[in-house]
């Protein structure tokens, strides 16, 4: 464990906080509530980044780029989707700074206000769709399948690094349809491309299900969601889908000539994902001991280390480790041989453990000698001796286990924190234990909120994979007809 590292046992927010600042993933800047990505942190959402466009590109969609200021008369047309970010807008008001009366200082310009002030982009659904208003004319133009990445602003209050900050990085698809169906089609598919993304990637298990009419998207006619659970039982939402309806056409006057040769309004979705997705990362796997990240995303998957006394022995070292490098780059297989003479393999040791790369390979003369090195494997910290022949087939082989092994303890531990509840005294007392509780609800969102209220916790979704069931509301003891997921999230 490194020196003075709290555990998540002591104090799991300080560990988090600690650690994000200590594996160099990210830190406080100087503006209130945003946070700079620094490289090693950028290349993992680099890495989650490209796997998720390739992924989008293979649903057919493309990516474009739309303005980060919106009119605020855009957000006004939509009644629901102002009222639900209002409170989090950045608001720009005029477009220079002059001298302040003192001469000491800068003040907006009074000669130099915006005629309409302009929305720092909290989400874009108004100005995209004030822009497919000139794209769409009839059901050719149709469907229109696009994503941007891009930076967002939401005013929050209380920040975190990489789960809640003013300013943070995704993405968001939008898209245009001729129908009902199509739209609420492509928004269960992208959830379902998230929630692929989470497991197979990120080694995250997820619950996918429906928000309910209170925690759905401003705007939404529906909301799909993947729900997470982190270490210490807390809920993580890790991706929306959305199915807009006709809300948006309406209030942009967004119609189309049907097949049928009459004006029609367009059908629409929108989904994203974002920086969240690095909290998540973080919280699902890593321990004690510092980070811990799946190959898939890791920056680093193997780092090799020399430990020697002459050149002779480094050069036996520099033979094999050229060798190795040669074979797992071929294997798409990142590595880094880290033979710097201005530290010590102790401190090598430590730095890219506390940085979670999945394997380390000790390459000491001695063993050498031997034909044997030593590989060290993350996840579980354990390391043996190995032959050096076969040993990047042995490495590759070992990514994957660590890949799925990651996976496999994560739905481990949802699983012993995921219980049924089925009276309001079992619940409040369950609730305190963290984790998932699978309770019944009469479907009003008067109980959803009193719940809320009480104890905190919020129905994090429908699971859509549910069965239906019989039982009473554990609040109201009104019939209830499936169970629904409560937790306290982040």
């Amino acid at each position: 464990m490194a020196k003075d590292f709290v555990t998540r046992q002591e104090n799991y927010s300080e560990w988090y906080n600690e650690l994000v600042v200590r594996a160099d993933l990210a830190e406080n800047s100087s503006v209130r509530g945003c946070m700079v990505i620094k490289p090693y942190g950028y290349a993992i959402w680099e890495k989650m980044q490209h796997t998720l466009d390739t992924m989008f590109k293979e649903t057919g969609h493309h990516n474009a780029y739309f303005p980060l200021f919106i009119p605020k008369s855009f957000f006004e047309k939509e009644a629901e989707h102002v009222e639900g970010f209002a409170k989090e807008c950045a608001v720009v008001t005029h477009h220079r700074l002059a001298k302040s009366p003192d001469g000491k200082g800068l003040v907006p310009d009074p000669d130099a206000r915006l005629e309409e002030e302009l929305i720092v982009r909290p989400t874009s659904e108004t100005i995209i769709w004030d822009t497919y208003r000139r794209w769409i004319k009839s059901y050719r133009d149709l469907p229109i399948l696009c994503n941007q990445w891009a930076n967002v602003v939401r005013w929050e209050m209380r920040t975190r690094m990489f789960l809640r900050t003013a300013e943070f990085l995704w993405q968001e698809g939008h898209t245009a349809h001729e129908t009902s169906e199509q739209a609420e089609d492509e928004s269960v598919k992208m959830m379902h491309v998230y929630a692929d993304f989470a497991e197979k990637y990120m080694a995250v298990p997820v619950v996918r299900g429906v928000k309910t009419a209170n925690e759905r998207f401003a705007g939404a006619v529906n909301t799909y969601c993947i729900e997470a659970m982190m270490q210490d039982g807390k809920a993580l939402q890790a991706g929306t889908s959305h199915f807009l309806g006709q809300n948006f056409a309406k209030a942009f006057d967004v119609k189309y000539l049907s097949r049928d040769n009459k004006l029609e309004y367009v059908w629409a979705s929108s989904w994203g994902v974002s920086t969240r997705l690095m909290g998540a990362l973080i919280m699902t796997h890593s321990d004690d001991n510092g980070l811990v990240l799946p190959p898939a995303l890791a920056p680093l998957q193997v780092v090799l280390v020399p430990i020697f006394k002459t050149d002779e022995e480094k050069q036996m070292i520099d033979a094999l480790a050229d060798q190795l490098m040669t074979d797992l780059k071929a294997k798409n297989i990142s590595i880094k041989y880290d033979d710097d003479a201005k530290t010590k393999p102790g401190w090598k040791f430590n730095e890219y453990e506390f940085k979670g790369v999945p394997v380390r390979v000790t390459l000491g003369a001695r063993d050498l000698k031997e034909g044997k090195v030593e590989v060290f494997r993350r996840d579980t910290c354990e390391k043996d001796l190995r032959s050096t022949e076969g040993l990047a087939e042995h490495i590759e082989k070992l990514l994957k286990d660590i890949q799925q092994n990651l996976f496999d303890k994560a739905v481990k531990l949802r699983a012993e924190k995921t219980r049924n509840v089925d009276t309001w005294e079992d619940f409040k007392k369950e609730i305190e234990k963290g984790g998932f509780l699978m309770c019944h609800w009469d479907g009003t969102t008067e109980t959803e909120l009193k719940i809320k209220e009480e104890t905190k916790a919020t129905i994090r979704c429908i699971p859509i994979d549910a069965p239906q069931e019989e039982g009473k509301c554990i609040y109201t003891g009104k019939p209830s007809h499936q169970r629904v997921i409560f937790a306290r999230n982040y």
